[in-house]
């Protein structure tokens, strides 16, 4: 399964926020969805995490 990335430095903000999540896809989702609200006073619900989810990118792999 191809790991999932959600990266703030992607996204302007007034924290300029660097938080970097990389995990499996569910995980990256819950995770930046709590980030997002706890950090960047977004409502965390299921809209949140749809538009989080269609955010994601597909973590690079070093060979």
């Amino acid at each position: 399964m191809t790991r999932k990335i959600a990266d703030c430095r992607r996204y302007p903000s007034e924290t300029h926020c660097t938080l970097t999540i990389a995990g499996e896809e569910d995980e990256v989702v819950r995770a930046a969805s709590e980030h997002a609200a706890s950090v960047h006073g977004h409502e965390d619900g299921p809209a949140l995490r749809e538009q989080v989810r269609g955010m994601l990118e597909d973590e690079k792999v070093s060979a």
